[in-house]
């Protein structure tokens, strides 16, 4: 019982002079003179930030932000007054003018489709080039008028021929394109036929007073005659009597007479004179008469029809409603297929050219292909296109590569800020936005998203497969003009001479032009 109390004692003993040693080495290990604490607070020795150099593959793009938007968009409005129809009073050609039903935004339309209505008369749409600007109808000529013929007899209404001359026939298409649509082709109006009624009366009064002058010649003619035969009578029996008497009663006889003939000469140029003014009178009532009936009959008023360059077109958007006035813009139109408009920095437009691929990407991840077709000034809503347009881009394209070339040419900085958008964004004031128009010939999933915002995104340059890159941080230029990066090795820093190529995404692409330059190897990138 004692050896067991002992080892008691002696185990108690043991755990305790372990526990005194372990506080110790605890306190130990807590407790530091100030100079180690001092030391713990003092910064770590500086040293270079680096970077690794990685092997991989370069996609160099630009990005914008662009609004899907359709062609072509161009103002809608009439050329004047619509007309009257078949006039039954002389109410109604100086009506004013009401929209009866207004045209609707996002509609479709084709050549002969109906835009809308004014005072119950049709608004037509038709394919040319020219602009409605006038009435057309019997007698009128031109271009316009070629046009309209054209287009009637692509709706199947034959205008006979179409050489640009208003006649019975184009009269007779008119009427039945009109009937076809449901509508009456303006016929003479009241005032119209009014006018006709009195050149038509203006030319029987004619006729009459040339008639009653040509009578009262005739009556004169008749007397005249009458007064010489009886002068000759009494003439001759003057003659045949004696007496001293004879010779002074022949002279009287022969001064009567003379008196009678100045007499009627001035008669007769009276006469003639009051002839040919009634000749005259009934020849400009007749060419009056004429020059009207040209042009009495059929017609197309100027407000009915609105000639379109292209067709079908879209209506976009619509600023009149039932009951207003159609005047001025009533809306606007627009071509059918769909494109996309962005501005980028006159730095990343340096970089484009027509024709380049784009990729362009919805609010909801869905993606559509396009492709750049107009840059700058080219790319204007007004869409200027053609050679013009492509003349500008192409200038753009190879002043912003070559700019040496430009300068051998003779060119200043003041002329290429002039030459285009794209120029002028790159001169000397520091570059502006440039307006980019992009073409998307299957809109998928762009349909019926008018005015939404999608991004942009433009390849601009690849690499030649897998390069070594580094971040262009790291990139520093020496006082001779080279590039150069540092590379931290055995504890050191050292120069390499590079290359510099593609960049892309904060990488740029670099070859060793003196020393290695290996993958995993680290630049200095700060420090």
């Amino acid at each position: 019982m004692k050896r067991l109390g002992s080892r008691r004692q002696l185990s108690a003993l043991v755990g305790a002079v372990v526990l005194v040693g372990a506080g110790g080495w605890f306190a130990g290990t807590q407790v530091r003179s100030p100079a180690d604490a001092a030391a713990s607070h003092r910064a770590p020795k500086a040293g270079p930030v680096t970077v690794e150099v990685e092997r991989r593959s370069l996609t160099a793009t630009v990005v914008a932000t662009g609004t899907v938007a359709f062609t072509s968009p161009r103002p809608l409005s009439l050329a004047g007054s619509v007309g009257t129809g078949a006039v039954t009073s002389p109410a109604g050609e100086g009506a004013e003018q009401r929209v009866t039903k207004a045209p609707v935004a996002g509609t479709k339309v084709k050549e002969g489709d109906v835009l809308m209505t004014v005072n119950g008369r049709p608004v037509l749409a038709l394919a040319g080039s020219v602009p409605m600007y006038r009435a057309m109808g019997p007698g009128a000529t031109g271009d316009d008028v070629k046009q309209l013929q054209k287009a009637l007899r692509r709706l199947g209404f034959d205008p006979g021929s179409a050489g640009g001359t208003f006649g019975q026939a184009t009269a007779t298409a008119v009427t039945n394109w009109y009937r076809n649509k449901g509508y009456e082709a303006q016929q003479p109006s009241a005032e119209d036929q009014q006018q006709l009624g009195q050149l038509q009366q203006a030319v029987s009064s004619a006729q009459e007073a040339l008639l009653t002058t040509r009578s009262g010649d005739a009556d004169d003619d008749s007397g005249a005659g009458t007064g010489t035969g009886t002068g000759g009578k009494a003439s001759t029996g003057t003659e045949t009597g004696a007496g001293t008497g004879t010779g002074a009663e022949t002279g009287d006889e022969a001064n009567a007479g003379t008196r009678t003939d100045a007499q009627s000469s001035t008669d007769r140029q009276v006469q003639a004179i009051q002839l040919r003014s009634a000749q005259k009178s009934l020849d400009m009532a007749n060419s009056a008469l004429s020059s009207f009936r040209a042009t009495y009959g059929t017609k197309v008023p100027a407000g009915e029809v609105v000639f379109f360059p292209e067709l079908p077109v879209r209506l976009d958007k619509v600023t009149v409603k039932t009951g207003d006035a159609p005047s001025g813009p009533v809306g606007t139109v627009t071509g059918s297929e769909l494109l996309v408009e962005a501005a980028v920095p006159g730095e990343d437009a340096e970089l484009l050219r027509r024709g380049m691929p784009v990729e362009v990407t919805t609010t909801g991840g869905e993606k559509v292909k396009g492709k750049v077709e107009a840059i700058g000034s080219a790319a204007d809503t007004s869409g200027t296109q053609g050679g013009d347009g492509e003349a500008a881009t192409g200038a753009t394209s190879e002043g912003s590569g070559t700019g040496a070339a430009d300068s051998s040419d003779g060119a200043t900085g003041t002329d290429a800020a002039g030459t285009s958008g794209a120029d002028g964004a790159s001169g000397a004031s520091g570059p502006g936005p440039v307006q980019l128009r992009i073409s998307i010939p299957d809109p998928g999933p762009l349909a019926g998203q008018a005015e939404a915002s999608v991004k942009v995104t433009i390849e601009v340059g690849a690499s030649d497969g897998k390069v070594l890159t580094v971040p262009l941080a790291a990139i520093r230029t020496s006082a001779d003009g080279k590039a150069r990066v540092q590379v931290g090795r055995d504890g050191g820093v050292r120069d390499v001479s590079v290359t510099v190529g593609l960049s892309a995404a904060g990488l740029v692409e670099v070859k060793p032009a003196g020393g290695t330059l290996e993958q995993g190897d680290k630049v200095v990138v700060g420090k």
